[in-house]
């Protein structure tokens, strides 16, 4: 699990500089959802199965659909690329590194992320029962409220996207 854990850290690390590196938007989009399903790998490696399937399937699926639809009816072209400001990025660079050290020296003094997690009890409700039950049985407005405003966002969508008809 180790490994599972260090590889899946490493593709959200790479895939997450290349989102603000990448001067296409499209291919940021892209690489967004790469580094939204190394976080899912995280959640699997964590033993958090239904979050990570949820990750997938919500952001690395649904929320970046639309993204790219939206990157791509609004036709964004590539950023040009402009001249290296050499201070801003020596600036960012030094900060970068200040930041690495005060974090770990604050991980370093944290004493309880030094001990195992205790072990969870035996016979619990699974996740997806636990999050079913709570929003179908406490919060069923809510979802349906929700519903009726992803259907008028897409109907909106569709109705901004259609190109008037030349008269």
């Amino acid at each position: 699990m180790t490994a599972a854990f260090y590889i899946a850290s490493a593709v959200m690390i790479a895939f997450g500089a290349m989102v603000v590196l990448n001067r296409n938007p499209v291919s940021s989009a892209l690489s967004l959802v790469v580094s939204f399903l190394g976080l899912a790998g995280l959640f699997m490696s964590l033993d958090a199965y239904f979050i990570g399937i949820i990750q997938i399937l919500v952001y690395a699926g649904a929320v970046m659909v639309l993204f790219l639809f939206i990157i791509m009816l609004m036709d964004l072209k590539a950023e040009v690329r402009r001249k290296l400001n050499i201070p801003a990025v020596i600036g960012g660079g030094l900060i970068a590194v200040l930041f690495v050290a005060q974090l770990v020296a604050v991980l370093a003094d944290f004493k309880p992320g030094q001990q195992p997690m205790p072990a969870l009890a035996e016979g619990r409700a699974t996740d997806v029962k636990a999050v079913g039950t709570l929003l179908f049985e406490r919060y069923p407005f809510h979802i349906q409220v929700m519903g009726v405003l992803l259907l008028s966002a897409t109907i909106g969508v569709i109705a901004l996207s259609k190109k008037e008809s030349a008269k």
